[in-house]
């Protein structure tokens, strides 16, 4: 007596396999991974049609009681999609402050109205870029707000006139950063960049680094070369470990980059990428002179990463606190990183 397909062995174990293998799909890389392949999966949105980035920020008010307040649902009820940016009046820190009155000291958080599901720590390396600074904060706070995200805003600032050093600025912010909290997701960016659209969200991949800035403006919107991973990028506390963090001997602009991007594939990683058509910022006005520049050359490498990378980064990064303080609308973390190689032998002799 022949067995009905139901009953039949083999068809009820393929059964088991097919259901175990799309429940792993829809599941692998948890709820930011489910977020991202939603969102890339949308028809390009019209960015010919933007809108102000403060529009509903008011429909978030306190809840009645905050004892039984509930998650914030997944996806915004407020999201608009492509978003106003222009630089050309530049707002007061007084003007920023009103506007976002549930922001607290030194630049945290909370969903007023729900339990944030997400916490990201936004890490902006620094200095003597008050202008910059004003349009990025004026621009970004709403921006997370609108993804009901908890969050907070550091700025790490090289104190001293020598020459810049972003990746161990970065690598001090890190640190500093989990002092405060145990972060979801590290949001690295620079103060010159704007998102110009609410759906590319501030989380992170749950097994690789996240290049968040995937379409700039001053690249025409599309990739200066194909490694590139400047900008914005989002890294879960457990990769940055993994990758032993950012370079700190990168000093002045270019090249590191381009060693971030190395040790991310020398750990076992990859970089995945938020969609072009979401991943859109706006950079800030540079001065004539940058804007002459090459902007599409890759930077020529100055180290050997496969050799340096695991004893250069957090496990070597040494810096002198200075100061640390609550402002309205961020954290200001100032230190002494040192100065130059160059320098130094200069200053001996």
């Amino acid at each position: 007596m022949s067995l009905s397909r139901v009953e039949n062995p083999c068809f009820l174990l393929f059964l088991f396999v097919f259901q175990a293998i799309l429940i792993l799909i829809l599941y692998r890389g948890g709820p930011s991974n489910v977020f991202r392949e939603f969102l890339d999966s949308r028809p390009v949105l019209d960015y010919s049609k933007t809108h102000d980035v403060y529009t509903n920020l008011s429909l978030f008010t306190p809840a009645p009681n905050e004892e039984a307040m509930p998650y914030c649902s997944v996806q915004s009820p407020i999201f608009v999609g492509p978003l106003t940016i222009t630089f050309e009046l530049l707002p007061s820190e007084r003007m920023i402050i009103k506007k976002n009155p549930f922001v607290q000291s030194g630049g945290r958080y909370r969903p007023p109205h729900c339990l944030a599901r997400y916490k990201s720590a936004i890490l902006v390396a620094y200095r003597n870029q008050e202008k910059y600074l004003h349009h990025l904060l004026y621009y970004i706070h709403p921006f997370l707000q609108r993804q009901q995200l908890s969050y907070s805003i550091y700025l790490i600032q090289q104190v001293g006139n020598g020459t810049f050093n972003r990746a161990k600025l970065l690598n001090v912010g890190v640190r500093e950063a989990l002092r405060d909290e145990d972060w979801d997701c590290l949001l690295l960016h620079d103060v010159d960049l704007v998102p110009e659209n609410d759906y590319n969200l501030y989380v992170c991949d749950e097994y690789y680094p996240k290049h968040m800035a995937s379409a700039m403006d001053k690249f025409q919107y599309t990739l200066p070369y194909k490694s590139f991973f400047g900008g914005v990028s989002a890294l879960t506390p457990e990769h940055y470990m993994k990758m032993n963090g950012f370079p700190n001997t990168y000093w002045g602009s270019g090249g590191e980059n381009d060693d971030i991007a190395t040790r991310i594939q020398l750990a076992g990683m990859k970089i995945v990428r938020t969609s072009p058509h979401l991943g859109r910022y706006k950079v800030m006005n540079y001065n004539e002179e940058t804007e002459t520049q090459e902007p599409w050359r890759r930077p020529a490498p100055r180290h050997n990463t496969r050799k340096t990378w695991k004893d250069d980064g957090m496990n070597s990064l040494e810096f002198k606190l200075l100061s640390r303080t609550k402002h309205p609308l961020y954290t200001n973390i100032t230190v002494d990183i040192g100065i130059t190689p160059n320098t130094r032998s200069v200053l001996q002799n």
